[in-house]
């Protein structure tokens, strides 16, 4: 007789996150709790076992259903993870295109202002290496005084402030010659018994989380729900969400000013990814605990729902190719 030959089934996780940074342990905590809750499987990959889990995935030993990752843009290695999930399938939160794209803040200004939102009077410079010498600029719509900053980097990395003349300009484009540089207007913030109307506002698969932000001790304090009508702020929302669709983006965060002389909501500082996601708790300018708790609980909830989704769909007979989360 013949014997019987069995094949393996392949090891099924339903969320991946892929990190990097020591500071994201607590977040994979609460994320593992989340998926605990509901019943979901999550495989970490760090720099330790990702060679190992790129091998698996490759070989069809390991399967994932949705990824979030958090490495590869400070890490070329975690790469070829990305580029599987997206050959294979996989619901891909922040994917590496979508990301590039939204990195850019040149074309984000561009983006915002095709949509209608409103952003500081900006000047788009080339990269000093293309442009070295360019006629200077009228500088005159931008004020007295002007903010100057890379198209690319974040975390305030090559931001200037505080500055007035052109020779300022040239000088500062040096230091990343293949960037462009955008020269904004600063706003005059309009001012509430709860503080400057700055903020800093996290998005997380379509849950807003708005936040009073402190632009020099980069403080979060939550935007309560007396204050957002009190002071009539619930148009962020809806700003936050228009930012959401021009950038593609799953996950982010941003920085809305109100300004003074016309109460108009402008958008500072278009997209932040990866969000930094510290717990205020450990760190004073992390983010507060409940609102990375409920970051946590929406990716694993959005995941569920996918899954559910993928299901009901798999039961109708759609291909799988034709599903969508």
């Amino acid at each position: 007789m013949y014997g019987t030959l069995t094949l393996a089934m392949p090891q099924l996780y339903d969320l991946a996150i892929a990190w990097n940074w020591e500071h994201d342990a607590d977040f994979v905590t609460l994320l593992d709790a989340a998926c605990r809750a509901r019943a979901l499987s999550l495989l970490q990959i760090t720099p330790p076992s990702l060679a190992a889990t790129l091998d698996r995935l490759q070989t069809g030993d390991l399967v994932l259903r949705a990824l979030l990752d958090r490495a590869w843009d400070i890490d070329e290695a975690f790469y070829p993870l990305a580029d599987w999930a997206s050959a294979n399938g996989v619901r891909i939160f922040n994917d590496r295109p979508i990301a590039l794209r939204a990195w850019d803040k040149a074309t984000m200004h561009l983006e915002f202002i095709t949509a209608g939102l409103h952003t500081p009077y900006t000047i788009v410079l080339s990269p000093f290496n293309e442009a070295p010498t360019p006629l200077p600029p009228d500088l005159t719509p931008l004020g007295e005084r002007f903010i100057v900053k890379p198209a690319h980097g974040g975390g305030g990395t090559g931001v200037q402030r505080d500055l007035a003349t052109w020779m300022q300009i040239q000088h500062i484009r040096q230091e990343f010659p293949n960037d462009k540089y955008l020269v904004q207007a600063w706003i005059r913030v309009h001012p509430t018994e709860s503080g400057p109307a700055w903020f800093r506002i996290l998005f997380a698969l379509g849950e807003v989380f708005p936040f009073w932000w402190n632009v020099q001790t980069h403080v979060y304090r939550p935007v309560t729900a007396v204050e957002e009508a009190r002071y009539g702020l619930a148009p962020l929302r809806e700003v936050v969400r228009t930012i959401a669709h021009v950038s593609r983006l799953d996950i982010f965060s941003t920085e809305i000013a109100q300004r003074v002389d016309d109460r108009v909501f402008v958008s500072v500082d278009y997209v932040n990814d990866p969000i930094d996601l510290r717990l205020q708790s450990k760190a004073i300018d992390g983010v507060p605990d409940a609102a990375v708790r409920a970051i946590a609980d929406r990716i694993a909830e959005y995941t569920r729902s996918g899954l559910d989704k993928g299901r009901r769909t798999e039961a109708a007979g759609i291909p799988a190719n034709l599903r969508q989360w």
